[in-house]
């Protein structure tokens, strides 16, 4: 009797015929693609039911009913419907906030890891209804298969086994040789370096040759070098234990709007203590104009914090330059160094700043340990207290595997810019740009081209949402990052994009191409063939079919 009136079967969120989701309605560009939810319905179920392309439906089932647009169509089978997921939410035109599938089910009926309702062997019915006409919508060409004439477009090809990594900038693999001589600290070589017996004195030998080391890679001594849990926390010593050893209640701060949210928490915590903070914007290449910095600088200023490269679009500062001008107003000058160092060569002697903050994980070492060069003469106090380990600087027992680990990518990276190897990574990052202008000519490059990173290409491909992008490519085997973050539902665009002067709906349709020293003409080549397949086939992805 249930089936009688109910006699379709029911699924979500398995046809999208736009790179659309609902908290895509935050993007004009994509939210315009698809301004009503809809339903995919077959040709003659409508028929039967005097239903016709882009009517107004109700579909319901036990539970409940929702009002949807139709879309008619030969490529789902008879019998079944596909309704847009989500809605019902705050996001949206009118349609879609009054429109949430999950009313059509029993929420307590969920899965238990995900949280989501379940929808297997909803039965439903679907009727024609007089609701007031909503925004009208494009009807794209839908390509057939052979097979239960559903859209299959290339991109659900079954998931590759071949691994790309292309997002060197998030994080790099451990380098070779750096696991086997981390291992016997993790082992044999297990003693503390407070410790005075052999087993300590050899860890304690071990943190100093490893410190010596980084010290070899920025031309400083190895006293300058003090460990610390990461870039973060290095940023957040050379930030608060500056300000701290100075005794400064009040007093002037300059920053740039594109720095690492290491950087920029910490000043916006020091505003609120009653600091006055600058932002320094930056020009469309991602520069900061060192005249601007001059004559922002005033008697009340106390320290300067601005990035050496960004780690989204790879635009290198003139940091030399700007560190000088620093100088000479007697103002003490930090640098966030976390991408620019192993990829380019950086010597803080010639450089001539105060503060300069690295991270292992960013340059082959392991995750979980970084440095924070400090100029001679420059105070700092501790932001973690305790058995005064690290010139008193950073308590805490050192994490020997790690600084091991450090030590040893530091000697990579010192062979890797001798032997000219960010040339090569140069050479393939503007390769892969070439091609994707030849497959993708409405695609544009952001940041800067002679100011950049080797291996960083950030390149917007406008109407193509970045994070859709990087899971579909993901199911290729190539990683890569986009230049956006969903949070609570809604999306956030990329502060340093935005700062560059992209839209929003630009910087969500932004990704980043960042290579590392194992990345081949291969590669390159297989990532070019995926992009180009994907952008000819962007039209929707079909995840399952139902039995009846």
């Amino acid at each position: 009797d249930l089936a009688k009136d109910f006699p379709l079967i029911f699924n979500s969120g398995a046809r999208t015929f736009y790179d659309f989701r609902s908290q895509h309605h935050g993007v004009k560009s994509l939210g315009a693609n698809q301004p009503d939810p809809m339903v995919t319905i077959n040709t003659q179920d409508a028929a039967a039911r005097s239903i016709n392309d882009n009517d107004w439906v109700r579909v319901s089932t036990p539970r409940g009913s929702v009002t949807l647009r139709a879309r008619v169509t030969d490529s789902i089978v008879q019998g079944a419907i596909d309704a847009n997921m989500g809605g019902g939410g705050p996001l949206g035109p009118k349609s879609w906030q009054k429109c949430n599938v999950n009313e059509l089910t029993d929420l307590d009926h969920y899965d238990p890891i995900s949280g989501f309702p379940i929808y297997k062997s909803l039965l439903c019915q679907v009727k024609r209804t007089d609701q007031e006409e909503g925004a009208t919508r494009a009807i794209p060409a839908v390509q057939k298969s052979a097979v239960n004439n559903v859209i299959l477009p290339t991109a659900t090809k079954q998931k590759t086994t071949r691994k790309v990594y292309l997002d060197h900038n998030a994080t790099t693999p451990v380098g070779p040789g750096i696991l086997q001589a981390m291992l016997p600290y993790l082992q044999d070589d297990f003693g503390n370096p407070s410790s005075v017996h052999t087993t300590g004195n050899r860890a304690r030998k071990a943190v100093a040759t490893a410190r010596r080391s980084v010290a070899s890679l920025l031309n400083c001594t190895a006293r300058r070098i003090i460990f610390t849990s990461g870039g973060s926390e290095a940023n957040n010593l050379a930030i608060r234990g500056t300000l701290k050893a100075m005794g400064s209640k009040t007093g002037h701060l300059i920053t740039t709007t594109i720095e690492h949210p290491a950087t920029l928490q910490p000043f916006k915590d020091l505003e609120k203590q009653g600091f006055s903070v600058t932002r320094l914007p930056v020009n469309s290449q991602g520069l900061v104009d060192p005249e601007e910095l001059a004559r922002t600088i005033t008697k009340d200023t106390l320290l300067i914090s601005i990035m050496l490269a960004n780690n989204e679009f790879g635009t290198i500062q003139p940091i030399k330059k700007l560190a000088a001008i620093a100088s000479k107003h007697n103002v003490l000058f930090h640098t966030d160094a976390v991408q620019g160092v192993s990829k380019i060569g950086v010597d803080v002697q010639d450089l001539d700043i105060d503060l300069l903050s690295i991270s292992a994980h960013k340059m082959y070492g392991p995750k979980g340990v970084g440095v924070l060069y400090i100029k001679k003469g420059v105070k700092i106090a501790p932001l973690i207290e305790g058995g005064g380990q690290e010139l008193g600087i950073r308590s805490g027992t050192e994490n020997v595997p790690a600084i091991i680990g450090f030590g040893k990518a530091c000697e990579l990276a010192v062979q890797k810019l001798q032997s000219g190897a960010s040339k090569k990574t140069a050479t393939l990052r503007d390769y892969l740009f070439e091609k994707v202008i030849i497959k993708i000519p409405e695609a544009q490059r952001n940041g800067s081209i002679t100011a950049c990173l080797p291996n960083t290409l950030n390149i917007t491909l406008p109407g193509i949402r970045g994070e859709s992008l990087v899971l579909l490519l993901d199911r290729k085997g190539i990683s890569l990052s986009a230049g956006s973050a969903c949070k609570s539902g809604n999306a956030d665009p990329s502060h340093a994009l935005l700062a560059l002067g992209l839209s929003e709906d630009e910087a969500h349709c932004t990704v980043r191409f960042s290579l590392g020293i194992s990345t081949t003409k291969e590669d390159i080549d297989y990532t070019i063939d995926a992009l180009e397949e994907l952008h000819n086939n962007k039209q929707g992805v079909i995840r399952f079919v139902p039995c009846r």
